[in-house]
């Protein structure tokens, strides 16, 4: 029996040495990532100034003193593409009130990538115009997430954020906040 007990001390010590452990490789985890450089939030203000090449030539740059839906994606983000067939919905809806639609494809540049752009455009039934990031809208909005959509006011105020595939729920709180922002 004393031998037994020996046993299931060692044991419950092995336990309590492995939940120190992990408890550790927690707290040490937290202490690393609260040191990460983080990008800078949008500072408060009008949005950046913008011009990107539109997919299909030319540029365009942000509208400026309209409403318009900033939205970064790519092609590989499957949140992204949950979203665009309500950004494509919201873009035909509220295009006629005077809304704008920014689509910022953030895709790594690459030989292909304009090609792979529109096939993922045509596969998804998608029309609203894409410009291509090289880096310089997404670095101006310090987006660190795809997807990540933002509201402009007329005045080029941010209104609304949101990072993530776009619910219904959310879907919603953009609708909102464009009736707001329309309203005269």
């Amino acid at each position: 029996m004393p031998e037994q007990a020996v046993r299931a001390r060692a044991n419950e010590l092995w336990v309590w040495l492995l939940v120190a452990a992990a408890t550790a490789s927690v707290v040490a985890l937290a202490v690393i990532q609260s040191n990460r450089v983080r990008p800078q939030a949008l500072p408060p203000g009008r949005a950046p100034t913008v011009t990107l090449p539109l997919l299909n030539g030319g540029k365009a740059a942000l509208p400026q003193g309209k409403v318009t839906v900033v939205d970064f994606w790519a092609t590989w983000c499957a949140p992204c593409k949950v979203s665009m067939p309500r950004v494509q919905q919201l873009w035909t809806e509220y295009r006629p009130r005077g809304a704008e639609l920014y689509s910022v494809d953030t895709d790594d540049p690459s030989p292909d990538r304009e090609k792979e752009v529109r096939a993922f455009l045509a596969e998804n039934g998608l029309q609203f115009p894409v410009v291509v990031d090289d880096g310089t809208a997404s670095e101006a909005f310090s987006i660190a997430a795809l997807p990540t959509m933002l509201l402009l006011d007329r005045s080029g105020q941010v209104v609304w954020t949101h990072v993530g595939a776009l619910t219904p729920s959310r879907e919603r709180d953009l609708r909102a906040a464009l009736e707001r922002a329309l309203s005269p």
